[in-house]
């Protein structure tokens, strides 16, 4: 990728999708297309074509689709399937006819077996039942990869299906009900400190492991892997901090400042035991993250602390124009 590469990187409100936009546009690696306003709905097909027709982009990064965490999987299984399915019909289609070199589609950790050995390897992919509570949203992701390969054989299309560990930072979605793991968890803590609680409940009983990646440590690794990967098999982008949901929980509440006590429901559902990925082939090709969890969280909660306060600036215009 170079200074006039014509790229466009779907989904740039999405966590993945915002910072490769910002590192591809601080690094001036690339010529932006569908920026902000400009992007187009990748789930409506005859706007995504036109798009593409127009903007003839050499790289695409696919990083669209609805995502969340167990609550938002649980209460909207078919609007985060559909979403998906949709965008990467649309996107995929449209960067075969109109003549993308590359295209580098962000699947999911959560199309892994359920009982995947850890740390998952892509040969694990499909070899057994998904963890149910996001079996919808996986399920497309893992059509996503399968309809990547499937151009490849057909058309010879350099089509790259790259399988993100859990990934958190600025831009990811903070509700405490619908936003993953970490964010939620912040919001909740935040939210507890400001009122005073004296403990804060966290689904579960906090012993599932995660690998956790910082959300410009991903964005580097997309771009790594358009300059640097063509094979057929998908590639893991992992070699993040493999923790317990207790462990995050504490981190979160210490970096946040709440004092109180952590609550472990264990009448909500964990999700998967453990999932972490073996990203082994990305590292050998000479990756490397590059921000500690510590300080990515802490990166992750002053830039919460800046949009909270930028909301409430605007909410008090707003209410001074009424």
């Amino acid at each position: 990728m170079t200074p006039g590469t014509r790229t466009f990187v779907s989904g740039g409100n999405t966590l993945i999708g915002r910072a490769l936009i910002d590192l591809l546009l601080e690094e001036g690696r690339a010529e932006l297309f569908g920026v902000g306003r400009d992007e187009p709905d990748v789930t409506d097909s005859r706007a995504t074509e036109k798009f593409f027709e127009y903007a003839r982009p050499q790289v695409v990064f696919h990083c669209a689709g609805l995502s969340g965490g167990i609550g938002l999987n649980r209460a909207k299984p078919v609007e985060l399937m559909r979403d998906n399915l949709l965008g990467t019909l649309s996107v995929l289609g449209a960067a075969k006819t109109f003549g993308a070199r590359k295209l580098v589609y962000l699947a999911s950790s959560c199309a892994y077996p359920k009982l995947a050995a850890q740390p998952m390897r892509v040969e694990a992919l499909g070899t057994g039942a998904m963890e149910p509570t996001s079996e919808a949203y996986s399920t497309a992701k893992f059509a996503g990869w399968k309809l990547c390969a499937a151009y490849r054989r057909e058309f010879g299309t350099n089509f790259v299906t790259a399988f993100p560990a859990n990934g958190f930072g600025p831009h990811d979605d903070f509700t405490a009900d619908g936003g993953h793991v970490i964010p939620a968890l912040m919001r909740r803590a935040h939210d507890a400190k400001e009122r005073g609680d004296a403990e804060l409940v966290v689904w579960g009983t906090g012993a599932p492991r995660r690998e956790f990646v910082y959300a410009r440590d991903l964005a580097r690794a997309c771009a790594f892997v358009a300059e640097h990967y063509d094979g057929d098999a998908p590639i893991n982008l992992g070699g993040g901090t493999d923790l317990s949901i207790a462990d995050v929980a504490r981190e979160v509440a210490s970096v946040v400042g709440f004092r109180g006590r952590l609550r472990f429901d264990a009448t909500k559902p964990d999700g998967a035991p453990l999932k972490a990925l073996d990203s082994l082939p990305l590292l050998e090709l000479g990756w490397q993250p590059s921000y500690g969890f510590r300080a990515a969280l802490e990166e992750t909660y002053a830039w919460f602390l800046r949009a909270n306060a930028a909301r409430a600036v605007e909410t008090g215009r707003e209410l001074a124009t009424r």
